[in-house]
């Protein structure tokens, strides 16, 4: 099993996982790898720790030598601590979106259409997504109903392989 760190152009980091390199370039060709936050398939290989598991040990700690009050912190312990915030965010966001996803109905190109009746009481209230232009999202904050632009990932209106 091989497992990849993959960065899409907005420089979303996520792993991958594939039965071999070849299994790996074949997905990448045929378009089956994408950015679960953006869609993109424009994706590069970073590096990767390979995983060796010798047993349940714990990991163990990295030394805390003492920092000058007012020296700043080394230039790796702030990009880690950068990229563990970043990957808390995308999950959080990939978290939600599913969630987003699975609670409404995907009305697609009818969106703008179902929110006015259902604005008008002529169908019943449910809570759906879909796409509508420019024009009809500001045609249809001008008739009162409320809406909200939201870019919901491909991958989280699917399980993820």
């Amino acid at each position: 099993m091989k497992v990849f760190d993959l960065h899409c152009p907005l420089d979303h980091v996520f792993e991958g996982w594939f039965g071999s390199e070849a299994d790996f370039c074949n997905q990448m060709e045929k378009g089956l790898v994408q950015c679960p936050m953006c869609g993109s398939q424009q994706l590069r290989k970073g590096l990767s720790a390979p995983r060796l598991n010798f047993g349940a040990q714990a990991p163990a700690r990295a030394s805390t030598a003492p920092v000058a009050a007012g020296a700043a912190p080394p230039a790796h312990a702030t990009s880690a601590e950068d990229r563990s915030k970043q990957q808390a965010l995308q999950a959080a966001w990939l978290q939600a979106s599913r969630e987003i996803a699975q609670k409404s109905e995907d009305v697609g190109e009818r969106f703008a259409d179902e929110a006015l009746r259902m604005h008008k009481g002529e169908e019943p209230q449910r809570p759906i997504r879909g796409q509508a232009t420019p024009r009809q999202a500001m045609e249809l904050l001008q008739e009162g109903v409320p809406v909200m632009p939201l870019a919901l990932p491909q991958g989280s209106k699917e399980t993820l392989q």
